[in-house]
């Protein structure tokens, strides 16, 4: 009778223990047992490029075959692939290139977050130099500068190609702009904003002008005169003019003609090397 008793109390006592081991368990503990996909290695352009996860997005990192000191980085957002020539020559000079897939976000709250997780993977983890050059394309714009206005002490330079520096005038239409009626429902959800709301919002990039030049960042834009998708002066001419307003500047390169197939959006880029000296010079690790 004694032993049944001791029994009941022990198998008591272990019930109690692991509930409440259970309930003190860190939040999350209990809520997934998948485990992320493995890093795999694909190659581009003749080097390794690693490829994983964060936040459940795809993300990877392109390795130089020898870094260059303090392991200097460029972080491509949206369409990494276009206008490469840069990255190329700057892989080859030992720069990482990363990116993060946070399409479909047009900078919102929720992207930065990503970012800001990317951006700990990339340091943290994976050991690059905590400033980072920002390479952005087009709607790439809205995450760049909105990641490097909560970010700045993080970034050596901003170098954007076409970049979208206003939501309202792309996809939003609001200016000359074409605009896309679809995509700025997309955007709109995103932010979580109605018509009115977005046309009062104060968080693009255009707005962060005072900020960018208080942190002193280095920027360079390329833009196309002739484009109508995002206007120049709607965007890259109207960060600028702020900037200046500030007490800081842009360069500039000014392609006249886009293709008339992309509205005048893309164009063969005219000023590689310009970009790549950029880089190297505001982002190398050695020359700070």
């Amino acid at each position: 009778m004694l032993n049944n008793t001791m029994n009941r109390t022990s198998l008591a006592a272990a019930v109690a223990f692991f509930s409440l081991a259970i309930l003190a368990a860190p939040a999350g503990f209990a809520q997934s047992t998948t485990a992320a996909p493995a890093e795999r290695k694909t190659q581009w352009n003749g080097y390794d490029q690693l490829h994983f996860q964060v936040a459940e997005r795809d993300a990877y990192v392109v390795v130089p075959k020898q870094a260059a000191p303090g392991n200097p980085w460029v972080w491509r957002a949206r369409f990494p692939g276009y206008h490469a020539e840069a990255d190329i020559q700057l892989v080859a000079k030992g720069f990482h290139i990363g990116y993060v897939d946070v399409a479909g976000m047009f900078g919102s709250p929720k992207a930065i977050e990503i970012g800001n997780q990317f951006y700990r993977e990339m340091t943290e983890k994976r050991g690059l130099a905590k400033r980072v050059a920002l390479e952005a394309v087009s709607r790439g714009g809205l995450f760049a500068y909105n990641w490097a206005a909560v970010n700045l002490d993080r970034v050596a330079c901003i170098y954007c190609d076409t970049p979208v520096c206003d939501f309202k005038s792309w996809p939003g239409g609001m200016g000359e702009g074409v605009g896309s009626a679809a995509t700025w429902q997309s955007c709109l959800a995103q932010y979580g904003f109605d018509e009115k709301q977005a046309a009062a919002f104060k968080g693009n990039p255009i707005d962060h002008a005072k900020k960018i030049a208080a942190a002193k960042i280095p920027l360079l834009h390329i833009v196309s005169e002739n484009d109508r998708v995002v206007p120049p002066k709607e965007n890259t001419y109207l960060l600028r003019e702020r900037l200046q307003a500030a007490g800081h500047d842009m360069e500039v390169i000014s392609v006249p003609m886009g293709t008339e197939k992309s509205s005048g959006h893309h164009f063969p880029h005219p000023a590689v090397d310009q970009v790549v000296q950029f880089i190297q010079q505001h982002a190398a690790v050695e020359a700070k």
